[in-house]
């Protein structure tokens, strides 16, 4: 079993992995890392690292990481086109598992907006994309959110830029035909919830995920660290990890 890094330790994630990772037999945080603290020297402990803290920070994991050939799971989200090309790039050389959440529940949704979408094609069910999380939440929408409208839009042949409208206001006119509306709501503690709504004339499919608790997110971030042990380099998400590919 790994010994891993658990990086943002005070941080509501950092605390949710700390939990998670303790109710996992023969799994050890090795490390621990917060803002201000040695992370050359977290890495050189560890034989895996678990990131969830934001984006502008992962250039340095994974600097760390091909330093010392630790493994990553990286549960952070928001990255530009740019930091998510260097996660790519760094996978030549490791075995990352990069993925926009980590519930098993999140995954069977992926999965299941995927099989939806080849069912109540576009010709007849109009497709929106909600998604609600706490108040300090920074980044919107959601990675879980932007996760969802990319399977909507390699199974409907839309483009995020050109086909998702992102809310509405004024006098817009009729919805366009390729058209995918993508709402963001904040407020309270929302742990996260996201549907994903089909609607044609006369009837209404609506796939729903709602999340109580971070530890949630956390079991799957260490579950996916464990998977990952003896995996080639090579760049992985939770559908890999629970076998839905």
């Amino acid at each position: 079993m790994p010994n891993l890094l658990i990086t943002g330790k005070s941080g509501r994630m950092g605390q949710a992995l700390l939990q998670a990772a303790a109710a996992v037999p023969n799994v050890t945080v090795a490390a621990t890392h917060d803002l201000g603290e040695d992370l050359d020297a977290a890495f050189q402990k560890v034989e895996c690292a678990i990131d969830f803290t934001v984006h502008s920070f992962t250039a340095q994991v994974v600097e760390a990481a091909l330093k010392h050939g630790t493994r990553l799971v990286i549960g952070t989200t928001g990255h530009s086109d740019g930091e998510r090309a260097m996660i790519h790039e760094a996978a030549k050389s490791r075995p990352i598992v990069y993925a926009s959440n980590y519930s098993v529940g999140v995954n069977t949704l992926f999965w299941l907006t995927r099989h939806a979408a080849r069912i109540l094609t576009q010709d007849r069910f109009d497709i929106e994309v909600i998604e609600m999380h706490h108040k300090h939440k920074i980044d919107a929408p959601s990675g879980t959110a932007r996760t969802l409208l990319e399977i909507l839009n390699q199974e409907t042949g839309t483009f995020y830029q050109d086909d998702v409208t992102h809310g509405r206001v004024g006098n817009i006119g009729p919805r366009k035909p390729r058209e995918i509306g993508m709402h963001t709501l904040r407020g309270g503690d929302v742990v996260g919830d996201h549907t994903v709504m089909f609607a044609a004339d006369g009837e209404r499919v609506e796939l729903t995920h709602k999340a109580a608790s971070r530890l949630t997110f956390a079991s799957g971030a260490v579950r996916a660290a464990v998977w990952l042990q003896n995996k080639p380099a090579g760049l992985y998400d939770m559908q890999d990890v629970l076998g839905l590919r």
